[in-house]
């Protein structure tokens, strides 16, 4: 028996919420000097009296254009110590795995890109950069000759 009027009690509650939703969208039928007075017959019909009067106000919402001060990086210091993958591609291929296994000392695998071509900077598999190779005291490196624009990272999404 409990569970015989819980299960009243919230269909009951249902019954209320639809009938206040309903009243709701007469007073804004009514407010905006809707013509249409059938659709108006009809809620009206479902109406129950008694219930508290509801006044309905058109909604305000921000604007979603940033202001200058959101605009501005916040707390961006918290993110200076993430370390993040960087690596740098001179090119790409694509080998069968026979290929792959007859591999050795000496063996040359031939790159889709010219030398003298920039390399591509990506970092957690990004492009962020293309740049050029450079010997730095010995080792390899990288100097950047261009910055991928934010509309181009956005592509390779």
């Amino acid at each position: 028996m409990p569970n015989e009027q819980a299960v009243s009690a919230t269909e009951d509650s249902q019954e209320d919420a639809d009938a206040l939703v309903e009243q709701q969208m007469l007073e804004a039928l009514a407010k905006e000097g809707s013509t249409d007075d059938s659709g108006a017959e009809k809620m009206a019909g479902n109406n129950r009296s008694g219930e508290p009067g509801t006044t309905v106000k058109p909604a305000q919402f921000q604007s979603l254009s940033p202001t200058a001060q959101e605009a501005s990086p916040k707390n961006i210091e918290m993110l200076m110590d993430v370390t993040l993958v960087v690596s740098i591609e001179l090119g790409r291929t694509t080998m069968k795995v026979k290929g792959i296994l007859e591999l050795g000392p000496g063996s040359v695998i031939e790159l889709n890109k010219m030398a003298g071509e920039p390399v591509d900077v990506l970092v957690n598999n990004k492009l962020i950069a293309r740049g050029e190779v450079v010997v730095v005291d010995e080792n390899f490196g990288i100097r950047v000759t261009d910055l991928v624009s934010p509309s181009e990272r956005l592509k390779s999404l």
